[in-house]
């Protein structure tokens, strides 16, 4: 379980370093910028876009913060915010 707090620093951290969220049934969301996430008390709700295709649309999923593993920096990955 991760903690509302620990979300809400990741989010605000200055500069905003994209990071990844790992869920307990193994699905990954990658969080590039402050404005892909909205944290709730118990849930968040993220940002959705499916990678290398852009037919399909983008959505927003709400989860839970009771299901996820861990939060990690995205290696490599420079926000659109700092560029």
């Amino acid at each position: 379980m991760i903690h509302p707090r620990t979300m809400l620093d990741f989010v605000t951290a200055e500069p905003f370093l994209p990071f990844r969220i790992h869920m307990a049934s193994g699905v990954v969301f990658d969080v590039r910028h402050p404005e892909m996430i909205r944290i709730g008390r118990s849930s968040v709700t993220v940002h959705k876009h499916p990678e290398g295709d852009e037919v399909q649309s983008s959505h927003w999923q709400e989860v839970s913060l009771m299901l996820m593993e861990s939060l990690e920096p995205i290696p490599g990955i420079i926000s659109q915010k700092q560029e």
